[in-house]
């Protein structure tokens, strides 16, 4: 039952990244701007999704230290938000790097694994096991929808620096999760 959730939810994943690149759902470069060979659509469509992605998470692990009960758990919330800062810097670049501007097609958008801000708005309310369990269960989810839009990019984007920036973040995530899981 568990492995085919995980593959019904990797092809979803997939899906979504060549959906929306198929879709225009990722804004082109200005005409006198062409997108550079080496990025294809998957390429900025993964960009332009993990940056709000990883946004929306540091958004919840900077609540961490005031509010999480469990001190391990606040400790590795904010080792992953270091990790997300860092990510972003990245990922920043490499939309530089594709010409792509920044135009934040996914702006209000709540999608798998994002951290809804009604999420972050709840976070900011509670303290100890509650905000302990909405904490886990948010990254949770957000580090295995992360893991698997980092496999689809791996698969079908084009840019080097983009690929190795999706396997990077993949190794990361797997040890944040086996982290997560030791702190829970």
């Amino acid at each position: 039952m568990q492995l085919r959730r995980n593959v019904l939810t990797r092809r979803t994943a997939a899906a979504l990244l060549l959906g929306l690149a198929a879709a225009g759902c990722t804004p082109q470069p200005a005409a006198d701007r062409p997108l550079p060979a080496a990025f294809n659509g998957t390429d900025t469509a993964w960009i332009q999704l993990m940056i709000p992605m990883d946004e929306r998470a540091s958004l919840l692990t900077d609540l961490a230290p005031a509010r999480a009960g469990r001190p391990a758990l606040a400790a590795w919330a904010k080792e992953a938000g270091s990790r997300l800062e860092d990510e972003l810097v990245d990922l920043r670049e490499l939309l530089r790097l594709s010409g792509v501007p920044d135009t934040r097609p996914h702006e209000g958008h709540t999608m798998p694994g994002m951290v809804g801000l009604d999420t972050v708005r709840r976070a900011k309310n509670v303290t100890g096991d509650g905000f302990d369990r909405l904490l886990t269960e948010s990254l949770r989810a957000h580090l295995v929808q992360v893991r698997m839009l980092c496999a689809s990019e791996r698969t079908s984007g084009s840019a080097a620096q983009a690929k190795d920036l999706a396997a990077t973040i993949e190794r990361s995530v797997a040890e944040q999760i086996t982290r997560l899981d030791e702190v829970t």
